[in-house]
Formats: C-alpha cells, sequence, structure tokens
C-alpha cells in the first residue's frame, strides 16, 4: 500500500511540475523538436526507431503496414514500453492504419509520427505534384484534411505540431495518453519543425505512467460494497482475468491480491499469461460454453465472479456465450468500476486492488479450500503418425521454457495455444480481437526487445503470405526466432466458418524451407529450415539441443490436415458460423 501511495504521489508531482513549465517562459539548453521527441521516446524504453541515435537504433520495414504491425508487438512484449511507428504523410500514414486500428480496438500503445512536407501544414491544404514515367504524366491533388479527419477514428489523440512554442508540450500531452490510456496517438510533424531549437526545461521531468486519483469518498464507498458482496456470497467467489490486466499495467497488484486472498483464478483466452499457469490456484482458460467442463462448471457456479480487465470480443467469450448473471459479477475496470447493474466511472483497478487486498485477506484460510481443477495437457497417445492439433499442442508445451516470449497467429493457433499450460514469466502475444492476418510475424520482429527467452512464432501458411517479406528484416537485423509454419492448404478457420470446399480458401502452395535463402540468407549461415510430417519427425527435432537453443532463426515447416483443427475453434467457428449463415437458394448464381 504505502509502495504504491508513494508512486501515485511521485506521479502527481511530475504532472503538477510540466504544468508549470507550460505556463512560464522556458530557458535553458536548447535541443531540436526532432531529438525532444526521440529523448522522450527513450526515457519510455523505446530503444528500436532511428538511426544516427546513440540509444535508439533504425530498424526499417518492408512497409508501413508491418511497421505498424512490429509497433503493435513492441507495445505488447516489453514491459512499460510503447511501440512507435514512423511515416510519411497520406500514403504511408494510411498504408500503417489497419495495425494502429488493432491497437486502439486491442488496447495497445502505440505512436504513429508522421512527417509532412512544409506546405501541408504552413501553405494550405492542398497540394500539387507530377510525373512523367514512360512517357506518362499525371497531377495529383491531394487534401490533407481527408486524412487528418480519419486520425481520430484509429487513435486516441493527436496532434498536429504547427509552432515550435507549443511543441514540447503537444509531444507531451500525446504521450502521456498513449502512456496512461494505452492507447494508440498520432503526431504530425513538419520537416522544417523537427530541426527547430527548443527548451530542454520539461525533459527533467519524467512524463507520469500511473493513472489519475480514484476519488476517495466514492472509492471508499465503491471498496465497501465490494466487500459486502464478497460477505454475501461468503466467500464463494472467483477471478476472472482479462487482457486489461496486461495493458494497463496491473499484473503486480492483481499477483498480491491472489496470494493474499487465494481465490481460484481463471483467464479469458486475452488475458492468458496475466497470471503465471504454473500457480496452484490457476484453472485455465474460461470461454463461456465451449470452456473445458470442469472449468464451466467452476466459474459458473460461483457466487461471485470478480473480473479484472475485461475486454469482450466474440472469439474471447466463446461468442458472447458467457453464463455468468450480472448480479454475481463485479467488474474492475482501468478507469471504472462495475457492482452488478451499478457503475462507478473515475474508480480504476490499479489503485483499487491493493486496497481491496487488505480488506479481502482475511477470505485466505477459507479461499485456499476451494477446489481448482489442475491445468494440465497431456499429450495423448494417437495411433496415426500424421501430426494432429490434439498432439501438436500438448507436445509443443513440453518444449516451452520460463520466458519464451510465444506468438499465435490468427487462426488455428490461437485457438490450439489456449488448452496447454504455459511456463513462468513466460508471454503469449496474440491478435484475437482484430484478427488481422498476418499480424503477428511483427510481433516476432519486435520480441528480440523483450529482455526474455526465445521467440516462437506459430502461424499458418496463409496468414504468412501476407507479410512474409519481413523474414529478410529478422535476417537482416539478427532476430532469431524459431518459426512454426502450419502448413494446411490454405485458410483453415475460414473453412469452418463458412466455405469448407470453397476454392476462396485455397492458396498456392510455397516450398518454405527455400524461404530464407531467398529473404536474406542465400549462403544458409544464418538459419536453417525444416519440414516435419509425422509426430516422430516433430518430437526429434524438438528433443534436439541444437535445434532447442535457438542461436540462429529457424523455420519449420509443420504438414497437416486441411480440415483438422483444435477443438475450441471447431466449436467457436460453428457459432459463428450459425450467426453468419445464409441460404444459397435465395441468392442464386446469375450469368450474363
Amino acid at each position: 500500500m504505502a509502495r504504491q501511495s508513494n508512486a501515485a504521489l511521485m506521479a502527481e508531482l511530475s504532472r503538477l511540475k510540466l504544468e508549470v513549465h507550460s505556463l512560464k517562459t522556458e530557458q535553458g539548453t536548447e535541443i531540436s523538436v526532432g531529438n525532444y521527441l526521440l529523448t522522450r521516446l527513450e526515457q519510455l524504453g523505446v530503444t528500436d526507431l532511428i538511426e544516427d541515435h546513440p540509444h535508439i537504433d533504425w530498424v526499417g520495414n518492408c512497409n508501413e503496414l508491418n511497421a505498424a504491425y512490429a509497433a503493435d508487438g513492441y507495445a505488447r512484449v516489453k514491459d512499460h514500453s510503447i511501440g512507435v511507428v514512423l511515416t510519411t504523410f497520406g500514403v504511408g500514414e494510411l498504408s500503417a492504419t489497419n495495425g494502429i486500428a488493432g491497437g486502439k480496438l486491442a488496447i495497445v500503445p502505440q505512436v504513429i509520427d508522421a512527417y509532412s512536407a512544409i506546405s501541408l501544414l504552413r501553405d494550405g491544404p492542398r497540394i500539387e505534384s507530377s510525373w512523367s514515367p514512360q512517357h506518362v504524366s499525371a497531377k495529383l491533388e491531394t487534401d490533407v484534411a481527408s486524412y487528418s479527419g480519419r486520425r481520430p477514428q484509429f487513435t486516441y489523440s493527436q496532434a498536429s505540431l504547427k509552432n515550435k512554442n507549443h511543441a514540447a508540450a503537444e509531444i507531451d500531452r500525446v504521450l502521456i495518453d498513449c502512456i496512461t490510456k494505452a492507447r494508440p496517438v498520432y503526431m504530425a510533424l513538419p520537416t522544417d519543425l523537427v530541426s527547430a531549437k527548443i527548451s530542454t526545461e520539461r525533459l527533467r521531468t519524467p512524463l507520469t505512467r500511473s493513472p489519475p486519483h480514484n476519488d476517495p469518498q466514492i472509492e471508499s464507498f465503491v471498496l465497501d460494497l465490494v466487500v459486502k458482496q464478497f460477505e454475501q456470497a461468503q466467500g464463494d467467489a472467483v477471478i476472472l482475468v482479462d487482457a486489461c490486466t496486461i495493458r494497463h499495467d496491473t499484473r503486480d497488484e492483481l499477483k498480491e491480491f491472489l496470494e493474499e486472498t487465494k481465490f481460484p483464478v481463471y483467464s479469458t483466452p486475452m488475458g492468458k499469461t496475466a497470471v503465471d499457469e504454473n500457480y496452484d490456484r490457476y484453472g485455465g482458460i474460461y470461454l463461456g460454453s465451449i470452456s473445458r467442463p470442469e472449468i464451466k462448471d467452476k466459474v459458473e457456479a460461483a457466487k461471485l465472479v470478480l473480473s479484472v480487465g475485461a475486454l469482450r470480443s466474440d472469439f474471447n467469450t466463446g461468442n458472447f456465450s458467457y453464463n455468468i448473471p450480472v448480479k454475481r459479477t463485479i467488474e474492475l475496470h482501468s478507469d471504472n468500476t462495475k457492482v452488478q447493474y451499478a457503475a462507478f466511472p473515475g474508480i480504476g483497478m490499479k489503485q483499487f486492488l491493493p486496497k481491496l487486498t487488505e480488506r479481502l485477506k482475511s477470505y485466505h484460510v477459507q479461499a485456499s479450500k476451494m477446489a481448482v481443477p489442475r491445468f494440465l495437457s497431456l499429450v495423448p497417445k494417437e495411433k496415426l503418425e500424421n501430426i494432429s492439433h490434439t498432439f501438436f499442442w500438448p507436445r509443443m508445451s513440453q518444449f516451452f521454457r520460463p520466458k519464451d516470449v510465444i506468438v499465435t497467429e490468427t487462426g488455428t493457433a490461437n485457438f490450439g495455444i489456449l488448452d496447454v499450460p504455459l511456463p513462468e514469466r513466460s508471454v503469449l502475444v496474440s491478435q484475437i480481437l482484430w484478427g488481422s492476418i498476418g499480424c503477428l510475424l511483427g510481433a516476432s520482429l519486435a520480441a528480440k526487445e523483450s529482455g526474455r527467452g526465445r521467440s516462437i512464432l506459430f502461424v499458418g501458411d496463409g496468414s504468412l503470405q501476407l507479410t512474409v517479406q519481413e523474414l529478410s528484416v529478422m535476417l537482416r537485423v539478427g532476430v532469431k526466432p524459431i518459426i512454426f509454419v502450419l502448413n494446411n492448404k490454405g485458410y483453415t478457420i475460414e473453412r469452418y466458418i463458412h466455405g469448407k470446399t470453397r476454392k476462396y480458401n485455397d492458396i498456392s502452395n510455397w516450398k518454405w524451407t527455400s524461404l530464407l535463402n531467398v529473404l536474406g540468407d542465400p549462403d544458409g549461415m544464418l538459419s536453417n529450415s525444416y519440414t516435419v510430417s509425422t509426430k516422430n519427425e516433430l518430437s526429434n527435432l524438438l528433443d534436439n539441443p541444437a535445434f532447442a537453443r535457438a542461436d540462429k532463426m529457424q523455420l519449420v515447416e509443420v504438414m497437416m490436415d486441411k480440415m483438422d483443427a483444435p477443438k475450441s475453434l471447431m466449436l467457436q467457428a460453428e457459432m459463428s458460423g450459425k450467426a453468419n449463415a445464409y441460404d444459397s437458394t435465395s441468392n442464386p448464381v446469375v450469368t450474363v
């Protein structure tokens, strides 16, 4: 409690100092606007972005969309940091938009910096340019406002820097929004402001990461109300952890709460690894009606469910099939608390949880006696030698190590990983909510900066074809992930949702084991590639110490049947398919 109070006090002090700096004339050492921004990013833990900077390295992705994906992954895997993507105005920022939109929806702190020409922000909204490639000429008129009008749809806050006198305050404002709201933000920086000199005075005061203070009187009232709910439930409560626990940096507070109270804890798919999965009070993944029966029974039978950091979506809730009445639910969020049907804006979980821990730790002995199902995943004994999802994921769980960064692409991998326990201090990165296929290759590129263990990516052959060029960047900058390419001849998840035999779910088959030679390792010195088609081949590779060391990039093509999928995916897809079903007889194909 004392540590929390001191942190909040220091955050408030920093905020007040910045306000004072904004009100007075700034004097002292000068710095360019561009370097002011870079210094702030360095203070926030960013180490990959720019060339010719003593502490920030240039990466250089193949295109802006992939750069946005990498920034998304960077923000997810590196604690207490943010992701940054740098583009040119217009075409660059529009290309990156899909990656930024996913960050806003999934609550990921990203910064998009768009560098623009002087005339765009100074001389009016229209520019003209012309070019004549191969005797073809054209003239383009661009309305810059058409870009700026879309930025609020994909970012939490925005700043178009037009005046050096306000640049530092605007940069700080937007960055504070990014780190406290855990949402993407946008800055436009004209080229003629990059070298403009401003004072360094504000840089002496660090940007605060702490959320606004909870109102003490309202917080006290809500605390009493929540404690009363636990009393009425006679301590028969479970904790359900979701994504915003991770996004809003509340894992430490949650860990202390769980250790002090000993209530059983379960996770949603997006909350996986928010709690160490070897913790003896952890029971596994709750996914509504498609949960494991023993997990479904425990969660839905509890008299009270304390939901921490919920982020509701179709694939995160078993197609919204939760069977937990509102009257048995308390929800803690980053900026509000809900007790049954009552909502209390401004009461955030990061400051609220430590106080709740003090009030509920007396339930320690009682809660310890509540049975929690063991979260295990045993490798099945199957007669056939082909690699099935039923075999693959439990076998992979034996390969994982503490601190591994495990990245699962949208599709079969997202669902397959749910039913296997991951080691302590490991991190799972996935994009269950936005579901933009191909995005997680960028996260693997970013994982090298996490300060953790190996980076292990599971990606389908269809997804990888969208962003495959980033493998060349990995080879260039020395990233050494282990990449498992699940070759199931197309979009298996889409086959189950709609169109099992439709040709729009088929793709061209690539020679995956030759790919790394083409994309930057022609001599085979930086990488190894393998194909495994049987359970024995897979196990022998996983048991190979040289392979497990991951001291170079490794790509493993895993041959799978195109209609094989994790059970949870089949159930989810069946529900999604019914919701999206249409009568083909009422929409006959018409030929003209």
